[in-house]
This record gives C-alpha cells, sequence and structure tokens, in this order.
C-alpha cells in the first residue's frame, strides 16, 4: 500500500505519503490563496524526499471539505487526475474528520468540536464523540448559533482560534494535516470501511455570483 493523500479545503496546503503503516514523508504550508500554487510542487517534494516515484503509488486520499469552493476544488481535481492517470482508486474523507484525527494523535480523546474558518463570519464544524466517531452531519453555521451545542466541550481547528467567545477551550491542531488524512484513510481501508466520493462538499453556495438582471450583449 502507498497512499498519496492530499488537502485544500482550508488554508493548508497538505500533501503526505502513507505506506499503510506509517507516513513517509510530508508537506504542510499555509496560504490561502495559493492552493494552485503550491500544491504540485508539494507533491514532487513529497515523493523525493521518500524517494519513490508517483508510478508507485497504489491509491488517492482527498480531503472532500466542507472547505470555500476555489480552494477546495484544486485538491479534488488534482487527486481525481492522479487516479485516472495512474488507474488506481481515489478514496473522499470528510476534512473535518482529519482534523479528528489529528486531534486524537494530539491527546484529545472526546466529546469535542471540530471548526474550520468558512469565511462570512461562519465555521464548518461538527461534534465528535471521539477523534473516529463524528456526530451527524458536518453543518456552517455563525459560531453564536451552535455556542449552546458546543458549549463546554474543547475545540480544535482554526475557527475555533477566530472564535474564543464560542470556543473558549480551543486546543491544536489548528491546520489540517494529510498525514493525518492519509493514516485515518489506512485504518479504514484495513478495516474494508467505506469512503465518500471524490466530490465537493461544499454546504453553500460559491462567493462568485451571475449579476442579477444579467444583459446579453452578443449580437442577436
Amino acid at each position: 500500500m502507498l497512499l498519496l493523500a492530499v488537502d485544500t479545503a482550508t488554508p493548508a496546503v497538505t500533501v503526505a505519503l502513507h505506506d499503510g503503516d506509517s507516513v513517509l514523508a510530508e508537506s504542510n504550508q499555509v496560504d490561502a490563496r495559493r492552493h494552485g500554487e503550491l500544491l504540485l510542487p508539494s507533491v514532487d517534494q513529497v515523493l523525493a524526499e521518500a524517494g519513490v516515484k508517483l508510478e508507485a503509488v497504489t491509491g488517492l486520499v482527498v480531503g472532500v471539505g466542507p472547505g470555500p469552493y476555489t480552494g477546495l476544488r484544486v485538491g479534488l481535481v488534482t487527486a481525481s487526475t492522479f487516479a485516472a492517470v495512474l488507474g488506481v482508486p481515489v478514496h473522499g474523507l470528510c476534512t473535518l474528520d482529519g482534523l479528528a484525527y489529528a486531534a486524537g494523535a494530539a491527546g484529545i480523546e472526546g466529546p469535542f468540536t471540530v471548526a474550520t474558518d468558512a469565511r462570512r463570519k461562519e465555521v464548518y464544524w461538527a461534534r465528535y464523540e471521539d477523534p473516529r466517531t463524528r456526530v451527524g452531519e458536518p453543518a456552517v453555521d455563525r459560531p453564536a448559533d451552535i455556542a449552546e451545542q458546543v458549549a463546554g466541550l474543547p475545540a480544535v481547528g482554526q475557527g475555533a482560534l477566530l472564535y474564543p467567545e464560542v470556543f473558549p477551550d480551543a486546543r491544536a491542531p489548528e491546520h489540517q494535516s494529510a498525514a493525518a488524512l492519509a493514516a485515518l484513510a489506512a485504518e479504514r481501508l484495513a478495516a474494508g470501511a467505506e469512503f465518500l466520493p471524490p466530490t465537493p462538499l461544499y454546504l453553500r453556495r460559491p462567493d462568485a455570483q451571475v449579476p442579477k438582471n444579467y444583459k446579453v450583449v452578443t449580437p442577436q
């Protein structure tokens, strides 16, 4: 098994290579505006550090979000393209699940909350019973609207750090890690678990919209 994991659903551009037992190499950069620019060089760096060729990869793992429209699709398109070229499967995982798994590695047992920045003064979030067990589906809300639901729980992710009045017990990790995502995928593959399709989990419409009362200016 040789899994190449990528995630661009958050400001982190993160890539990792996992052999089914441990992480062979990883790259993590935080830049919310350069996902497309940074991802492929990061893949090259990880493969070079591990001393393997892309052709040796047996499967792709990709974070499907939730996340902002533009950044999220960079990772999804890249993973799907690699998988198609190599003729290997691509396994989708919720980005929040990767953060929850990383939180477990950092010592959080549960219950707890994962919250990432959704912009527009909102967070993408979910509650977890433990690092491997999510309660319900991910959602996007204003922090004040979920204050009662997350009260008293530790929280991880950048969204928790941005709104300390709602998440007073914010802890590491702050950003997504493809290494954690790959490790979670390896566990699920070994257990025969199902994965999500490599399609984006947006939870809301893109920021860019076609203007209302749009006028056609092409010749009739």
